[in-house]
């Protein structure tokens, strides 16, 4: 609401073409330089110059180049116009009120801001008053912050504590101070961790800033899934959970049920935010409060109660077709009667017709396939390479004929489509290759959660024969830092047919 209002309020206040400043602003500037000079003839050891000071004085009566020079701010980093000016206030033609807290302030220095040259350029009354109570319709500004924003008006540079960054941020937008704006979001791209991830997400929605956001956003990507914190659990609100879910771009650790596990957990803490615990304590804990739910409910999904159904939007983003094919997971999912029986009625119904099509295929053409179909529908899995060592996954589940084993060994990723199921199960026909799209991604975070090297293949398809070994990424001039996340996304593509004629 704050950036909104100040934008508002700059649309209100601009002075029409043609109007003449207010009286007296002359007389305000010249008296701000005159206390510059003042300041800089009683300094014991040289200082800088008018000049250095971006005061230009030319000779001469004056005419237009002279009211330019007249108007320009000093301000210097060695600090003298900083103290003069601004916190002592000599020569103040303006009081700012608010916030408990008063200012005495030099007109010519307030227009540097939007906010006040709007204000004091319009038919406003504030144009001539001497003191000008501010109403503050941002509660994160607070004095401080505040204190900041206005001093930064008499300084070159500001230091910015990450712990009031926001703050901060809050104040420069009301009153449109964009170079101060600007050296928040720097501070808030060299601090994000998961103790701010989810404050500078929110804030950046709301003061506008895309980069901000895009980097927090990526950095929940890479970390949810891969940092146990208990904090960013709690930080994360229900609409960004569900963005973050839905997406391909989600880091999965080991397969989709564990994404139902963090999201059973993030839920528990929604629900209970008194809860105080190690972290390992967080799963078990959260499993005997869904029990006690279930026996109180006397079964019905919890998802259909009065508490559990404004995360159903949250749990619709889950890939529930990657969960049900795996046996335990799925008795787990039953177990637990989070989710509505109806969902996994339509996710078993719609795996038994894809086993079906399988069977009914009876050749091998091009396969058009829909990049956004694959970011919606592809398998999410994923697994850590603790170091550079020779490492194989085989993600049960990803069947349909194809038992996919994924290997790494000399900085090389290498697919094989195994006839041998080690699990026992049953596999449908494996007499013809198999076509699947693929996306590879490899990140190495440091301690904050950052990324400090990146890969992506980007979607491939890939045929696959009976006992066909093909090596698929291959990272030997990568500068790789140990220990490293891979992620998966996989899609068996098969062409639709009505049956055999």
């Amino acid at each position: 609401m704050g950036a909104l209002g100040s934008r508002m309020l700059s649309g209100w206040w601009r002075r029409p073409s043609g109007q003449p400043s207010a009286s007296g602003e002359e007389d305000v500037v010249e008296a701000a330089m005159a206390v510059v000079d003042e300041v800089e003839e009683q300094s014991e050891e040289p200082g800088p110059s008018t000049s250095q000071l971006g005061l230009k004085r030319k000779s001469g009566t004056g005419g237009h180049h002279g009211k330019e020079s007249s108007r320009k701010c000093a301000k210097d980093s060695s600090g003298s116009v900083y103290e003069a000016l601004f916190l002592t206030g000599e020569d103040s033609d303006v009081q700012i009120c608010a916030l408990g807290g008063t200012w005495n302030l030099h007109r010519v220095y307030l227009c540097q801001s939007g906010y006040f040259a709007s204000m004091f350029s319009g038919a406003w009354r504030e144009a001539t008053m001497n003191t000008i109570e501010l109403q503050m319709p941002d509660e994160n500004i607070d004095r401080e912050a505040l204190h900041k924003a206005l001093g930064s008006l008499y300084q070159d540079s500001v230091f910015i504590p990450p712990s009031q960054v926001l703050s901060i941020l809050a104040a420069a937008s009301m009153l449109q101070l964009d170079k101060l704006i600007q050296q928040c979001g720097e501070v808030m791209k060299e601090t994000v961790s998961a103790h701010t991830v989810c404050s500078y997400y929110l804030s950046s929605e709301s003061y506008g800033l895309p980069n901000i956001k895009t980097m927090c956003f990526q950095w929940l990507l890479d970390n949810l899934m891969t940092q146990a914190s208990e904090q960013l659990l709690r930080e994360v609100t229900l609409d960004l959970m569900k963005e973050l879910i839905a997406s391909s771009e989600l880091f999965v650790m080991e397969v989709e049920m564990d994404v139902y596990t963090k999201l059973k957990q993030w839920m528990f803490l929604q629900l209970q935010p008194t809860w105080r615990g190690p972290y390992r304590a967080l799963l078990p804990d959260t499993d005997l409060w869904f029990d006690r739910s279930k026996r109180e409910s006397e079964g019905a999904p919890f998802l259909e109660t009065q508490q559990g159904r404004a995360f159903v939007p949250v749990f619709q983003q889950l890939r529930l077709a990657y969960i049900v094919c795996d046996l335990s997971a799925a008795r787990s999912i039953r177990r637990d009667a989070v989710i509505p029986a109806e969902w996994l009625i339509r996710v078993y119904r719609e795996q038994w017709r894809s086993v079906h099509q399988v069977e009914l295929i009876r050749d091998f053409a091009p396969i058009n396939v829909n990049v956004s179909a694959l970011h919606g529908n592809s398998m999410r899995c994923g697994a850590q390479l603790h170091r550079d060592q020779m490492c194989s996954w085989r993600w049960a589940g990803f069947n349909f004929g194809l038992d996919l084993v994924v290997s790494y060994a000399n900085r090389r990723i290498t697919f094989w489509c195994s006839m041998l199921n080690s699990y026992g199960g049953l596999m449908v026909s494996v007499r013809r290759p198999r076509k699947i799209a693929f996306r590879l991604r490899f990140a190495s975070l440091d301690r904050a959660g950052n990324a400090v090297f990146r890969n992506d293949t980007e979607y491939q398809i890939l045929a696959l024969k009976r006992d066909e070994e093909v090596v698929v990424v291959n990272l030997e001039f990568q500068d790789m830092v140990f220990p490293i996340y891979m992620a998966c996304n996989f899609l068996y593509l098969c062409r639709e047919r009505h049956g055999p004629q």
